[in-house]
């Protein structure tokens, strides 16, 4: 998925597993197997996470 000002939000399954692993636009990365949790994460960027070590919020 691409937001309006070229942000990629990216949304994996691993295969095999209930498990989706999310990364950020900016970097931050997730895991969790709950598809709703997973995008009100991505969402919430800043808040709610950070980025990488070395890494800016954007």
């Amino acid at each position: 998925m691409s937001a309006p000002g070229g942000e990629v939000y990216r949304i994996d399954w691993l295969p095999g597993t209930d498990v989706l692993h999310g990364t950020c636009h900016c970097g931050a990365e997730h895991t969790g197997d709950d598809p709703v949790g997973m995008w009100e994460w991505m969402l919430a960027h800043p808040d709610g996470h950070l980025p990488p070590e070395g890494g800016t919020a954007r």
